[in-house]
């Protein structure tokens, strides 16, 4: 599904740096429109399964699709013992054309995917509305969308290794709709927005994200998909950059001062919607 990222090669290295952050938030959403043991709830963009497997505790019955086969193998090793007893599916399949019924489930989660899907704003976000759409369809009437997205200023401001690649982020800010957008999107897809949750003290590669030597190795890198959209020169210049800052002593220093606006602003925001 990804327009820029190789999900099927870094698949392998996916779950070495990244965790699922922000469960309770979109526990708490699900419940309110439903008991969480009577939900149905669908993973759209599941990829390895880390939420899935977060979530499937709570819920009577997960659905996860994703278009990418490294991504789904790595979510039915996680799943197996689920599956194999009915409380979980996978499915290959696109986000645009869900392989699901009409008003078919109670809950839909999309974590850290819509970045992935095809356009932005240079096209008033089509591929996005469309996706929500599809989402309304399969959600029964009050049923619950829970949207883990990330703001172009966290995209700029939340992440100190992201100040090395700044020409990447900008590419990444143009794929991401801000609040405003977002609420537009979801009220003409039939839903309305309940609100916004910005959890200031989580982050996406939990310890793993303050480790000054990561941008170095691949499969830190593998853990956030924003380097897929560096090109190599700039990606060499990073690496460049973050040696001579080990060199001078101020690495430390370095990851403080790109990091500091995080605290106030966070990485991620959950976008909590009904279906009308």
């Amino acid at each position: 599904m990804s327009e820029f990222e190789d999900y099927t090669s870094t698949s392998c290295e996916y779950d070495a740096t990244r965790a699922a952050v922000g469960v309770e938030i979109i526990l708490g959403c699900l419940a309110r429109a439903r008991p969480l043991a009577d939900t149905v709830l669908l993973d759209a963009g599941c990829g390895t399964g880390n939420y899935a497997a977060a979530l499937l505790p709570y819920v009577s019955r997960l659905i996860g699709v994703d278009l990418n086969p490294g991504m789904l193998r790595a979510a039915r090793a996680k799943l197996a013992p689920a599956i194999a007893h009915g409380r979980a599916e996978l499915h290959q399949g696109d986000l645009a054309g869900l392989p699901l019924c009409d008003a078919s489930v109670d809950g839909v989660m999309v974590n850290q995917v819509l970045h992935h899907l095809p356009g932005g704003d240079a096209d008033d976000w089509a591929s996005r509305r469309g996706v929500l759409a599809e989402f309304a369809r399969v959600l029964r009437p009050g049923g619950v969308l829970v949207i883990n997205a990330c703001m172009p200023v966290q995209i700029c401001e939340g992440w100190w290794c992201f100040a090395l690649i700044p020409d990447a982020v900008e590419r990444l800010c143009r794929r991401h709709p801000d609040a405003r957008t977002y609420t537009r999107l979801l009220e003409a897809a039939g839903f309305r927005v309940r609100g916004r949750v910005v959890p200031v003290d989580a982050v996406v590669q939990g310890e793993h994200y303050f480790d000054s030597h990561g941008p170095e190795r691949k499969s830190w890198r593998d853990g956030d998909s924003t380097w897929a959209l560096a090109t190599a020169p700039e990606l060499a210049r990073a690496l460049a950059t973050l040696a001579q800052v080990h060199a001078e002593g101020r690495a430390q220093a370095f990851v403080r001062e790109h990091d500091a606006r995080r605290e106030q602003i966070g990485q991620i925001t959950f976008l909590h919607a009904v279906r009308r």
